[in-house]
This record gives C-alpha cells, structure tokens and sequence, in this order.
C-alpha cells in the first residue's frame, strides 16, 4: 500500500481547499468548530448543505446518475479529511448518508425521482424510525405494527431516540407487518410523512441538556403502501444495507487528529498542578500521546480499508472495527478535553457552544458572563454527547460479535 498521494489526488486536494477557503464564512466554521455532538446546528449545517449542492458535492458517495460525484475512494477520504480539518459543519446523515442509499438500491423509479432531488435541496428532510423502547440493539425484536388496509399500512406504537424529529419532515421506519418464525421476517421499511395525523413528538433531554432526540407515537397512523421501500415483510433486507452506510459512511481518523490537536493546543495553555502547563505534566501528557498514537493508527486502518475497496476486496469486518475503535478513542479524547478544561470547564454554559438542538430549561447569564474559553463550554457537553457513540449505529457489544463471527468463526 503506498500512502503517498497521487499528482491527481494533490490536485483534487487543492481544489477541495480553495473550495473550502472561498465558501466557509467564520459563522460556518464556528458552528463545526463549536458543536457539541455528531450533529451541528441544524441550521448551518442546512446552509452548508445548499452551499455544497450548489457545488455538487452534498453527496459524492451516490451513484453519478442521481448527483454523486465521480471520485475515487482516496478522493472521498481526502474531502472528508480536508472538510474537517477546515471546520466544516458535518451535514445530518439521516438522508443524505443513509435513506438515500436505501433508495438507490430498493426504491421505484417514482420514488427515486421524488425523493432524491428533495433530499439535495434539502426539502425532504429526514429522521431515523429504528429503535423502539424494548428494542434498541436487539433491533429485530420491534414491534411497532403495521396493519394492512387496503392500500395502507396503518401504524401504531412508538419510535425512541429519534434524532431531529421536530426539524423533520419525513421519517424512515421499520415497521412489523407480520409475525413470522424468525423476528428479522415480517418486518417493513416504509417513508411516512411527519405531519400525518396520529404522530405526536415528545422532546427528550439529554444528559447535556439538549433536546435533539425525541419519542415519536403513532396512533393508527395512515401510510400509503407506495412509501414501502423494497417489499413488505422484507425491510430487514434494506435495514441491513442501509446499516453499511451508517457504521461505515466516512472516516473516523481526521476528526480525532483535529481533536487530538485542539486539546494539546488548549492544554498547552492551562496551568499544571506543579507549575507550568498541564502538557507538562506527565500523567496527562502520556494519556494524549497515546489518544494521538491510536489517532494516527486508525488513520492507517482507515487507509487500508481504502485500499482493498478501489481494488475491488471485500474489506470484511473492517466497518465494525473501526467504529469500535473511532468511537471509543473519541469518547477518550472527550474525557481528556474535560480534564484538561478543569474547574471552568465545570460550569454549564451552552450558550457558548453551539449545539445540534434548543437546551432546555436555560437562560443565558444577562452580562454574557463565561466562566472560560468556549472550548471550555464545548467540553462537558461533547463528554456527555459522546457517551452514545459506542451505542448507536449497532453497539460495540454487536460490532465485537460481528468480528467474532467473521474473523474468528466463533
């Protein structure tokens, strides 16, 4: 594997900077630079959207023919790399990185001619209908009904942990059509539009105070089997393929070497226990080298895996184990960031931070009075954001089993 660029990929990636230079306006990166979680504000991360569409690069991984860009896999990498390093704000995945690709692959040619566009533009705008309260990893054992009348499927039960539900206009669901003797059968994947009669949204509060997830009723909820993705009672197939996009759909590498960065700038600048700063003191400084050891490491599974794709090579387990280990080392690092943030870094304070939903319950100070730096503010809701990254997209728990089975046969 040679790890240096091509002439090509040099020039793709000076044309990604210049791209980057000319249309991040400091609002732009301040709201990346600024988020708390994996989903920025919902607002900047729109305009970003329009910006790159404009462009045609909102969504360089679909097929050409519906608006995808015609890049290599190292193209891909080095946009996802350079975005990052420029502080881009990420843009919602639920669409753009996973129901479109659901689409793509199962959906009708009516429904392709409806949706993608909308998704681009950002008309459509989705949210994910997968975990129910007895059914998160286990997520084959829901059992939110769908019953047939007619030409619809009417739907009722609850949908939790449903990320962006009030922005949303569309949600993506699985829904039980049927009960079969495998509980991965019988189940559908159907689009249902958010103001639908029967669907009630109930903001749920995080840990961090936020309210970007939700639960979402359905109270003899009226869907037209038209919305149905692929064929009813074989949703698990779609679920499985869209899984693949969600676990695996960009590189984990270069937002933890920036994070890695950040910290060490940061803590370069707080005082130690003993004089000096706290990057002086060896206990820290040895946790940090070795959160940007692995950084680095990940980069080169990350390269690897890059590899064996543009060759054309099942990369295997690869997407399971580099979300253990991206998820994992970004929890580590959220914890180094509220160490190095020590005291300050105690104080709530979102309003200097810029994150993915309202906060409730919270009134900015009238003088604006900030007990520190903003990173200092970022630093707690990120930790307490960053506690779900092992959870969601298939727990690590899962992703473990997945390499157990497929690495070692077990």
């Amino acid at each position: 594997m040679n790890l240096d660029w091509s002439p090509t990929d040099l020039a793709f990636r000076d044309e990604v900077r210049r791209f980057l230079d000319e249309n991040l306006t400091p609002e732009l990166r301040r709201a990346g630079q600024l988020a708390t979680s994996v989903y920025p504000d919902h607002e900047a991360s729109m305009q970003w959207q329009h910006i790159l569409h404009a462009r045609g690069w909102a969504a360089p991984a679909w097929p050409v023919a519906h608006g995808g860009c015609d890049w290599s896999m190292t193209q891909h990498y080095i946009f996802d790399r350079e975005s990052t390093l420029a502080g881009a704000p990420a843009l919602s995945p639920m669409g753009i990185r996973m129901v479109a690709h659901a689409i793509i692959a199962f959906g009708t040619p009516e429904q392709k001619d409806y949706f993608l566009p909308r998704i681009l533009t950002g008309e459509v705008f989705f949210c994910q209908g997968y975990s129910e309260p007895e059914a998160g990893s286990d997520l084959a054992s829901l059992t939110m009904a769908a019953v047939s009348d007619g030409d619809d499927l009417v739907c009722t039960g609850s949908k939790i942990w449903t990320t962006h539900a009030t922005e949303a206009n569309w949600i993506f669901a699985l829904v039980r059509t049927s009960k079969l003797e495998r509980k991965q059968q019988g189940i559908t994947f159907v689009l249902i539009p958010m103001d639908t009669p029967g669907i009630e949204i109930r903001p749920l509060v995080m840990t961090s105070g936020e309210q970007v997830q939700n639960q979402v009723f359905f109270d003899g909820v009226r869907v037209s089997k038209t919305n149905v993705i692929g064929r009813i009672d074989e949703g698990w197939t779609v679920a499985k393929h869209l899984l693949n996009f969600e676990r695996g759909g960009s590189a984990y590498g270069p937002a933890l070497q920036v994070l890695a960065e950040s910290l060490a700038e940061h803590a370069a600048g707080q005082p130690g226990f003993a004089g000096g700063s706290l990057l002086d003191e060896p206990a820290f400084a040895a946790k940090l080298a070795d959160a940007r050891i692995r950084a680095d490491v990940l980069e080169i599974l990350e390269y690897r895996t890059m590899s064996a794709i543009s060759r054309g090579k099942d990369p295997g387990p690869a997407a399971s184990t580099i979300k253990i280990l991206g998820t994992e080392l970004s929890q580590r690092l959220t914890e180094l960031a509220f160490e190095a943030a020590g005291p300050r870094g105690r104080a709530y304070q979102p309003h200097a931070a810029m994150p993915g939903g309202p906060v409730a319950d919270f009134v900015a100070p009238a003088d604006g009075y900030l007990s520190g730096e903003p990173w200092q503010a970022v630093a707690p809701l990120r930790y307490f954001n960053d506690r779900a990254g092992s959870i969601y997209a298939g727990s690590n728990e899962i992703q473990r089993n997945i390499i157990a089975k497929a690495t070692l046969g077990l």
